[in-house]
């Protein structure tokens, strides 16, 4: 049997910026609004549904992205001026991480979502 994941529901306090925020950084498009959600289709079909709450508690998602993204990605977080860390913990601020032979980030979205770019799994 094969299991994928397919969806996952990402609460936000306003769904249009969370979702327009993280498509914006990855250079995606939000889908049309389906139901409650404003999803965010990524490359290998799984989709971000971001569903409007009163209050969040911060998850991690990490997304592994090639060279040329990851650049694309950190030049729009910059340009965004956008806080970013080489750690979870965002201690190393401005800086990046190299584990694992590629290079990886830390950022928060609107809500405190902790995100991570990475090159290499």
């Amino acid at each position: 049997m094969s299991v994928e994941l397919n969806h996952t529901i990402v609460c936000a306090t306003d769904r249009e910026k969370s979702a327009e925020f993280l498509a914006g950084i990855l250079g995606l498009r939000t889908e049309p609004v389906a139901g409650p959600f404003v999803p965010v289709r990524l490359a290998n079909g799984v989709t971000l549904d971001y569903l409007r709450v009163e209050r969040v508690t911060s998850q991690h998602y990490a997304f592994l992205v090639g060279d040329d993204d990851f650049d694309a990605a950190l030049a729009r977080i910059e340009r965004a001026g956008v806080a970013y860390w080489a750690d979870p913990f965002h201690e190393r601020a401005g800086e990046l991480n190299t584990l694992n032979g590629g290079r990886g980030v830390y950022f928060e979205d609107p809500d405190g979502h902790n995100l991570e770019l990475l090159t290499r799994g």
